[in-house]
């Protein structure tokens, strides 16, 4: 080893660039892109299609503007309230009361709802009501987990409405009733997707298991336009409920008492739990190597000669001449020691390695110690006669 510094030729840097760094990310840059405009251009098009939903004052497809014209032609009246005040108010014999989102209403807000219908006289329609609030709105009626195979379903009962409408896209939610009066209608698998269950003040409840026949895209469908109106036209009033996520609970709600995670929904749960289990496959993948390690390539190639001189650069600027006399002599001991039937493993024992030297070479151990296990050299230039001797040493035992 030499402690000269060599004039550097070219200046080397395994920083990355900005270039590199690009065509590094790139590939996930434009993957994140193409995912965010996806996700605008889906939730552009939901908000567009789904604006107005079952709003007898939309015009979009799944809105219910066509109906509520129908019905005026015909001198019915539709007024849209959005609190459960409002449409207790609205109940009585000469109104019917369409509850666009049963599903929307809390405990307190049903059953409050269903006592001031059940009395008025009226009819009040549920759309596409699930087990969560038909057996608060509709007592003796429950719905069927499964939803219906078909949308385009036979009346099949004697409700007039239904046989002169004919076939008409119901479906969704199905229902069984214990009332006797009842009329169970267009069933599906023997279970009715209409319901309507007579009250005992003259009025009823109509159950319907999905709003297809209130939209206006597939109200010139088959006898939906004849159905729908004959159900929301039997009074001169039409009361259209569209509940709201901010309407104020009913009075005695239970709401109040309910914990944080009681008001989390069953399905965010279940997506909590699913993430969870996905960051720890995650982690365990990620933290655990199958197989032997890659070796991966370096940015640039380095000569050895040029490590070497870097190294003793370090040192010299460090001026540690006794970290580079101990790493000189352990290299050269690790040399020797095959050469002189010592194990690897023994090489820095003075006493296993010194006694194979002497042997070897004819010469006396003691002159050989200060030379592999001595004190560290004073100065520079003892270090670089420390280096020569040892390749001499070596160069000897090799020939010998």
């Amino acid at each position: 080893m030499t402690t000269e510094a060599a004039a550097p030729t070219a200046a080397t840097s395994t920083a990355p660039t900005a270039r590199t760094v690009w065509t590094r990310t790139r590939g996930i840059v434009l993957a994140a892109v193409l995912l965010l405009a996806a996700a605008v251009a889906i939730a552009a098009v939901r908000s567009t299609e789904r604006h107005g939903r079952l709003d007898p004052r939309s015009a979009d497809p799944y809105g219910s503007r066509a109906v509520a014209q129908l019905l005026a032609d015909r001198g019915v009246t539709t007024r849209v309230v959005t609190t459960l005040r409002a449409a207790r108010a609205a109940a009585g014999p000469d109104t019917t009361l369409v509850v666009a989102v049963p599903d929307r209403l809390t405990d307190g807000q049903q059953s409050e709802l269903h006592r001031a219908t059940a009395p008025s006289g009226g009819r009040t329609v549920l759309v596409a009501a699930s087990g969560w609030s038909i057996g608060r709105l509709a007592p003796g009626v429950s719905a069927d987990p499964a939803d219906s195979l078909g949308s385009t379903l036979a009346p099949a009962c004697a409700l007039p409405e239904a046989r002169r409408a004919g076939s008409a896209d119901t479906g969704g939610v199905r229902y069984t009733t214990t009332r006797l009066d009842a009329d169970s209608c267009y069933p599906s698998a023997r279970l009715a997707t209409l319901l309507r269950v007579p009250a005992a003040s003259g009025g009823d409840t109509v159950v319907l298991g999905a709003p297809d026949i209130l939209y206006n895209d597939r109200l010139d469908k088959r006898g939906n336009a004849s159905l729908a109106l004959q159900l929301l036209g039997s009074r001169p009033h039409l009361v259209w409920y569209l509940p709201s996520l901010s309407d104020t609970p009913a009075a005695g709600d239970d709401d109040d008492d309910k914990s944080f995670f009681d008001l989390i929904p069953s399905g965010w749960s279940w997506a909590t739990l699913q993430l969870f289990i996905a960051a720890v496959l995650a982690a365990f993948w990620r933290g655990r190597r199958f197989g032997p390690l890659v070796p991966e390539r370096l940015p640039v190639a380095i000569r050895a000669s040029e490590t070497a001189e870097g190294r003793a650069r370090l040192y010299r600027k460090a001026n540690a001449r006794d970290r580079a006399a101990a790493a000189l002599r352990a290299a050269a001991r690790t040399r020797l020691a095959p050469l002189v039937g010592v194990p690897v493993a023994q090489a820095h024992a003075p006493e296993a390695l010194l006694p194979a030297l002497s042997a070897h070479l004819a010469a006396d151990g003691q002159d050989l110690r200060p030379l592999l296990f001595g004190p560290p050299p004073g100065d520079d230039t003892a270090l670089i006669a420390l280096t020569d001797q040892l390749d001499a040493l070596e160069r000897e035992v090799r020939r010998s």
